[in-house]
C-alpha cells in the first residue's frame, strides 16, 4: 500500500495537465493507493473552492474512485456518509465528517456550530 497526496488525486481526476495527469493516472491505475481522510478533505476543498465542482459531481467522483477500487480508505463507510451529507446539505465537508462520526461511530461531538448542530439531532431528513 502506498498513500498519494491531493495533488495526485486532482491530476487523476480533473485530467488538466498533460503531463501529470498522465503520471497521475499511471500511479492510481498500476499501485494499491490509500487516501487518508485527510487527504480526502483537501481534495473535495480544492474542487469545490477552486474548480468551483458541485457537491454532487464530488460524491460520484469519490464513489466512482471507490467502486472502481482505484483507491482504498480506511474508513469507507465514514467516508462515502460524510459524502452522502455534503451533497445534500450546506455544510462544510469537515462539518459533515463530524455528522458522519456522530452517525456512524455513535462519536458524540461538541461543537458551537448551530448548523451542525441540527443535523447532529436531526439527521439529514
Amino acid at each position: 500500500m502506498a498513500i498519494s497526496d491531493a495533488n495526485v488525486i486532482l491530476r487523476y481526476i480533473l485530467n488538466d495537465h498533460e503531463e501529470l495527469s498522465e503520471k497521475a493516472t499511471e500511479i492510481i491505475e498500476n499501485n494499491a493507493i490509500t487516501l487518508p481522510i485527510e487527504v480526502a478533505c483537501e481534495v473535495v476543498f480544492v474542487l469545490q473552492k477552486v474548480y468551483q465542482v458541485e457537491r454532487q459531481t464530488i460524491q460520484q467522483v469519490f464513489r466512482q474512485l471507490i467502486e472502481e477500487d482505484l483507491v482504498f480508505f480506511y474508513e469507507p463507510e465514514l467516508l462515502m456518509k460524510a459524502l452522502d451529507c455534503y451533497a445534500q446539505t450546506k455544510l462544510d465537508f469537515v462539518d459533515c465528517l463530524l455528522w458522519a462520526y456522530h452517525e456512524v461511530e455513535n462519536e458524540v461531538i461538541f461543537t458551537f456550530d448551530l448548523k451542525l448542530k441540527k443535523y447532529i439531532k436531526g439527521g439529514m431528513s
